[in-house]
């Protein structure tokens, strides 16, 4: 029987104690709980050992099973992952023995109070005020975009500015695994994957979402990560009207970028004949923004790209709009 929300928001707080400092306020991202005794934060990208601590492994598993409770999950050495969301927000991702031999592992993703807009990021340095003209008149044009880059690069943080550069009467749709997005706009529908329970049952797929979001009248699908065969559905989509797309995908440069929708695509359980799917692709998007993060924990965008078009004796044909190599200058 799960938790009442009342009951759990009243006793998160002394459960998860430790870490209660680091969920107030912005300047902290991540929170990753290594073991009991050794919580580390991640601030302006770096990451800093902390001096907190829980009293014991068994106060840990405690908020852990609490956590578990509310969200009605199982959490045991059966199934021992755990994806949730603490009141506030903040995604949870924890692991405990035996899949942890050293003791339980979590990972806190902060849930930002202060939405991230394109003149933050220009007034940080992450994008010149040049390269965010070229972002909104991407948006403006209806441009399906990918945001691409590798983990912690601010994939999340830029679409979720892109898309709130929409015009306000549109009607936006969201899909996520675990909900981020903050789209500041007044007509946004925020819809979320779920987990299989402990018997396998009742699970809803983002590619279930997505389908089913085409017959919801969208003007603009934003999906928070394409993982799967969910590309296959997106591309296709992309190439029959559906303008304005946007998400973000694993992947370290433009050019990588189109070959790993490829390779998603071909998890699908539809058979597309490899050219085919690869002008499918060029045709569906329209521009492919890259992010990286530098040795110092600053994030940045290296390319604003556009994608020509493929074709079989060259390949994908993309033209930079924007590059910027090593975080310096434009």
């Amino acid at each position: 029987m799960s938790i009442p929300r009342r009951v759990f928001e009243q006793t998160v707080g002394s459960l998860f104690a430790p870490v209660i400092p680091f969920l107030e306020g912005d300047e902290v991202s991540e929170i990753m709980i290594n073991r009991y005794d050794e919580i580390y934060v991640e601030r302006d990208g770096r990451l800093y050992l902390t001096g907190s601590r829980f009293a014991s492994e068994h106060d840990l598993m405690s908020a852990l099973r609490n956590l578990s409770q509310f969200v009605g999950r199982e959490l045991n050495p059966r199934q021992p992952i755990l994806e949730a969301r603490l009141p506030d927000g903040s995604r949870v991702e924890a692991i405990i023995p035996p899949a942890s031999p050293a003791g339980p592992v979590v990972c806190i993703r902060r849930f930002q109070q202060t939405q991230l807009t394109l003149i933050r990021l220009v007034e940080q340095g992450a994008i010149s005020p040049g390269t965010a003209g070229l972002l909104r008149a991407a948006i403006a044009r209806k441009d399906n975009v990918i945001v691409a880059g590798g983990s912690g690069s601010g994939k999340t943080s830029l679409l979720n500015a892109l898309a709130s550069l929409a015009p306000d009467e549109e009607r936006i749709v969201v899909i996520e695994d675990s909900q981020e997005l903050q789209v500041g706009l007044p007509h946004v529908v925020q819809l979320e994957a779920q987990p299989v329970d402990g018997r396998g049952r009742g699970g809803v797929a983002i590619r279930e979402l997505f389908r089913a979001t085409l017959r919801m009248r969208p003007d603009r699908i934003v999906i928070g990560e394409v993982r799967g065969g969910e590309a296959l559905d997106l591309i296709q989509a992309m190439t029959s009207g559906h303008r304005g797309c946007l998400s973000t995908i694993h992947a370290t440069l433009p050019i990588d970028t189109l070959s790993r929708l490829e390779t998603m695509a071909l998890m699908s359980d539809v058979d597309v004949p490899l050219d085919v799917l690869r002008v499918q692709i060029a045709s569906a998007v329209d521009t492919v923004v890259q992010v990286a993060r530098r040795c110092d924990g600053r994030r940045y965008v290296t390319h604003v790209s556009e994608v020509v078009g493929y074709a079989r004796e060259k390949g994908y044909q993309i033209r930079n709009l924007f590059e910027r190599l090593g975080g310096d200058g434009e």
